[in-house]
């Protein structure tokens, strides 16, 4: 079955006569569960939820592997640190990964002992595992930059060590890269973005070919509490259904956006890994069915930047990606990043792509 069909049918049981194409919500704490509590499914809110069980079916179907929703991106992320790092081990990860994944690591998990080891995503740095190491974190394409590792080749490299290894995979979601099937231990994402594509969610999920770290996972959950709200995971199940649909079309027009902005002269630095010019395209292309809904560019300077944000007409100015709208920011402003203070990091939606050419031509124009 074809990824189109199954990101529509994903999670839903056989037919059944009279009933819902998909189960409603159940917004439950307590269950009946009388005498022996193994004899229920559901016993207690905090443990499982019927919403949960029917999403994290088939996030399980489209990742390869089993799925344990979290209640926002950074619980998985703290789940897979949490569940895998002890006082000295070493984590390695990206230099120029996501901030408050680094934030979380050179924090509570550095404070308590976790030799925490950075290195680019782009480059050969990320494969020196030293001694002791014992989760390698990948995030690609990365956030903001846009460098993009070959997942399959540092999966290799890690194995043999015995180190584990963990993909960010927020950006390209499953539809575009599936790290599962690239070999790597664990695939994460904030489902806050291009999975469920609304801007309206908080959610994230992980997911793992292995029983017993999907067990680990849901202990951590059960006991932590990081649990998912069923209407938020009732939401992002709907959601699915047209993540092809949005997905095409967000990446067809991000790449018609920066081929145009290759024409511009107020833009340097200009990435997206779909361009076949892009330093990261050989690799993307190997591993990626969609390049994601993300470009970069850099504009001369803050206040050339910010006049160009307040020039767009369609352009929303907010942080995150991967919604039908599309958004941009000078992505300095938040701090924590090595980019240059004029850096654009635009998420491209759905709108027709020669209105959005238009707009951002118009915005260029006005600087």
């Amino acid at each position: 079955m074809r990824i189109g069909t199954r990101v529509i049918h994903a999670g839903h049981g056989p037919a059944v006569q009279g009933e819902p194409f998909s189960g409603g919500v159940t917004f439950a704490a307590p269950y009946y569960a009388s005498g022996d509590p193994s004899t229920s499914p559901y016993t207690y809110g905090r443990d499982h939820n019927p919403t949960w069980t029917q999403f994290e079916r088939a996030l399980s179907e489209l990742e390869g592997g089993a799925a344990v929703s979290f209640a926002s991106g950074m619980a998985a992320v703290a789940a897979v640190f949490g569940t895998t790092l002890r006082t000295g081990d070493v984590l390695v990860m990206p230099s120029d990964g996501y901030y408050t994944a680094r934030l979380l690591a050179n924090g509570f998990f550095a404070e308590n002992g976790v030799q925490v080891r950075k290195a680019p995503t782009a480059g050969s740095g990320l494969s020196e595992l030293p001694e002791r190491a014992k989760l390698l974190w990948l995030e690609t394409p990365s956030n903001p930059g846009l460098d993009v590792c070959d997942i399959e080749e540092l999966v290799k490299a890690a194995h043999k060590k015995d180190v584990l290894v963990a993909v960010d995979n927020s950006l390209p979601t499953v539809l575009g890269q599936n790290p599962l099937e690239l070999g790597a231990d664990f695939s994460v994402a904030s489902d806050a973005k291009g999975l469920t594509g609304h801007s309206d969610l908080i959610l994230g999920h992980v997911a793992v070919r292995d029983a017993s770290l999907s067990k680990k996972l849901l202990v951590w959950r059960e006991q932590i509490g990081a649990v998912p709200g069923p209407m938020e995971v009732w939401l992002a199940h709907r959601s699915l259904a047209t993540l092809e649909m949005r997905m095409e079309r967000q990446c067809r027009n991000a790449l018609a956006i920066a081929e145009c902005l290759l024409t511009r002269s107020e833009v340097n630095g200009l990435r997206y890994p779909g361009l076949s010019n892009d330093p990261s395209h050989e690799i993307a292309a190997k591993q990626m069915r969609y390049y994601g809904p993300v470009l970069s560019f850099v504009l001369a300077d803050r206040a050339v930047a910010e006049k160009f944000l307040r020039s767009c007409k369609l352009v929303i100015e907010a942080t995150s990606f991967g919604g039908v709208h599309t958004t941009a920011e000078r992505r300095a402003r938040w701090g924590g990043d090595d980019i240059p203070p004029g850096f654009i990091r635009l998420s491209v939606g759905c709108e027709d792509s020669r209105d959005l050419i238009d707009d951002i031509a118009q915005a260029l124009d006005a600087v």
